[in-house]
């Protein structure tokens, strides 16, 4: 029977081959009609799955030209249009936490025609921000604020008898912060109108979802099962508190039948969850409910798929988290040929080094193994590098816990995440004077990310604790020094920081040296005017130097190394050796610089006329562009610092002379 059909099989198939297909009309687009979330709630449900796709392919354009943090982004575009559509932004606030995954926000708020400037100079922000839009209230780059700002922005409602909701956006990874409980723990207690969606995009807490959970959470998120709780409350003016509380189990212990009882309950939420957030005919419905029928805390757990449309990001290991341009038929990404090692590169090799040769070594990394380097330390080594997640206050703690019992420590921490542990490395480190070692990266400016990510002020918060060692890297071989006398350091807390990208292009030593602590050192000698630099602004003062030099203006140069203890030896043998002495850092008023003139000052070596000026950042938020253009505006370049130079000794340039 088979062989029969199988001719008349072919036929019909080769019929349907001749016959021209059918062609649809193109769909108008419709993102081009949606400028503002009040022209995206004039569209019908069933156009949500469109709009979505539309507003996928704009980011993945956009960022494939500037670059940014893609994966998250395209795994909440579903929700993102589903929070605009069902609430009344930006009256109700909608607050991202951390602010990687905004583009799709922004795409909606008014800021398509600018996304393409997205992290460049004089564009948008790669994060939400106040400045930038109405749609913003709350700016956000570092992880785990967005609860405790919604709260306060829900309590503030309430004291005004505003009847705006109030959204909070957080990720899975952010909700390792201790500082994300302590908000839900103080909301619970409040028992605040806050909605709360935990997005959690790694399946790092829930199984897959399906039908039946999306079912319960229409059930749960609905007016009979929250009017259950009301009816509770309601009652306790009447029975009591100790009849309150019974019924108050009673509901909860019946709902944990149905949904599953949660730590976020026991701390006063109601739990909703796990639903698809890629599904609007789950999204909707529950975020409809909870917006007409919640008045107290409120949690939404929601299942994405970081990358979601976009396969390359999809098959890659980090879903495309950050990414440089890239081609976006292939996903390639564009490379930037190195001329030298990156200085995270040289500290994790010499890290790992060191730890060949002392098995005391440990390293300690908060979410960010590739980003420090200690991806490489795990590599080798893994039951000696641990992950503490984001929880950099845990992470300077538990490294001081290693450092009492006789371990090595290598906290590795971005300078502008070691902030959110500078009460950590006071009270637990510094006045127990353990040997923690704080490897800080991305010292100085970052470049696109803007203020929030600058490593301004490390030097300035560290240098002043008492019995604290802190070092700045001239150059990759230098880091690697300091690496080597972070590691045979065993009479306090020592710190050394680098910047982001490429090195000079120096010789590399075999392995480290270790330094004599505070001790810095002489580079280039001259008569006339010293440059006294600490960190990498060194290989600028030699610059600067060959012109000054052509100037007849002989310059010394001169590498702190260290900004404390301070070498007293030079910086006195600078000062009574010159007519002029210029501090360069790569960080804040109040920092190396500062310490040097509190020195001077002591010391009376100011009173023979010597000229000092002190070139650090400016004292205001610099915004976004590429740190050789953020250093030259600073006046931290070569041009600037000859130009402070002249200025000072009441000259103008010479012709031919930078500045």
């Amino acid at each position: 029977m088979a062989e029969g059909y199988a001719p008349q099989n072919r036929m019909a198939q080769e019929s349907q081959e001749r016959v021209p297909p059918v062609t649809q009309p193109p769909k108008t687009p419709l993102l081009d009609k949606v400028t503002y979330p009040a022209d995206l709630r004039k569209l019908e449900d069933r156009d949500l799955p469109q709009l979505a796709r539309e507003v996928r392919d704009e980011m993945i354009d956009a960022v494939s030209k500037t670059g940014g943090h893609l994966g998250a982004g395209l795994g909440v575009v579903e929700l993102t249009i589903a929070i605009h559509n069902v609430f009344n932004t930006p009256d109700d606030r909608l607050i991202f936490d951390v602010g990687h995954q905004c583009y799709p926000h922004k795409i909606l708020t008014g800021r398509r025609d600018r996304i393409r400037t997205l992290r460049q100079e004089g564009g948008l922000s790669g994060f939400t921000r106040r400045a930038e839009s109405e749609y913003d209230p709350f700016g956000a780059a570092h992880s785990s604020t967005s609860i405790s700002a919604g709260l306060g922005m829900a309590v503030a409602a309430d004291l005004s008898g505003s009847k705006r909701n109030v959204i909070a956006v957080i990720g899975d990874g952010a909700m390792s912060a201790g500082m994300a409980y302590e908000a839900l723990n103080n909301a619970g207690a409040l028992d605040a109108r806050l909605i709360v969606i935990l997005n959690d995009n790694d399946m790092s807490i829930a199984p897959p979802t399906g039908a039946m959970s999306a079912y319960l959470a229409r059930l749960a998120s609905g007016r009979t099962y929250m009017g259950m709780r009301e009816v509770g409350k309601k009652l306790t003016g009447y029975l009591g508190k100790s009849i309150d509380r019974a019924i108050t189990r009673a509901v909860e212990h019946a709902r944990g039948y149905v949904t599953g009882g949660t730590m976020f309950e026991e701390m006063g939420f109601y739990h909703i969850g796990p639903i698809d957030g890629h599904s609007f005919e789950h999204l909707l419905p529950v975020l409809r409910n909870v917006r007409d029928n919640a008045n107290g805390p409120v949690l939404i757990h929601v299942v994405t798929q970081k990358g979601k449309g976009y396969a390359p990001a999809e098959a890659a290991a980090d879903k495309y988290h950050g990414v440089n341009k890239f081609d976006v038929i292939t996903g390639a990404q564009a490379k930037v040929k190195p001329n030298a090692p990156s200085y995270t590169n040289v500290f994790a090799e010499a890290l790992v080094q060191e730890a060949e040769l002392d098995d005391k070594i440990v390293g300690i990394t908060a979410a960010m193994p590739n980003g420090t380097g200690l991806d490489k330390l795990a590599n080798v080594f893994p039951s000696r590098c641990f992950d503490v997640g984001i929880a950099e206050q845990h992470a300077v703690t538990f490294a001081a816990g290693l450092a009492a019992e006789g371990y090595k420590p290598f906290t590795a921490l971005y300078s502008t995440f070691l902030q959110r542990a500078f009460d950590q490395v006071v009270h637990d480190v510094a006045i127990q004077g353990l040997p923690v070692r704080f490897p800080i990266d991305r010292a100085g400016f970052v470049g696109a990310d803007g203020p929030t990510h600058a490593g301004s002020f490390d030097t300035t918060f560290l240098a002043t604790l008492p019995g604290f060692v802190v070092m700045a890297a001239a150059d990759e071989a230098e880091l690697k020094h300091m690496v080597r006398t972070a590691a045979a350091y065993d009479a306090g807390p020592i710190s050394f920081r680098y910047p982001r990208g490429e090195g000079v292009g120096i010789e590399m030593p075999v392995r480290g040296e270790i330094l004599q602590i505070g001790k810095g050192r002489i580079v280039k000698e001259g008569t006339k005017v010293a440059l006294l630099s600490f960190g990498t602004r060194l290989a600028d003062c030699m610059l600067a130097a060959e012109d000054l030099d052509a100037a007849g203006l002989s310059t010394t140069v001169a590498d702190a190394r260290f900004a404390k203890p301070l070498d007293h030896d030079l910086i006195r043998q600078l000062a009574r050796h010159h007519e002029m002495l210029i501090t360069v850092e790569e960080g804040a008023v109040g920092g190396f610089g500062s310490h040097v003139v509190q020195f001077l000052a002591t010391e009376g070596l100011l009173d023979n006329g010597l000229k000092i000026r002190s070139l650090v950042m400016p004292d205001l938020w610099v915004e976004q562009a590429k740190p050789e253009v953020m250093n030259a505006q600073a006046g931290l370049d070569r041009a600037g610092i000859v130009a402070t130079v002249f200025k000072a000794l009441g000259r103008p340039a010479a012709v031919g002379v930078a500045g």
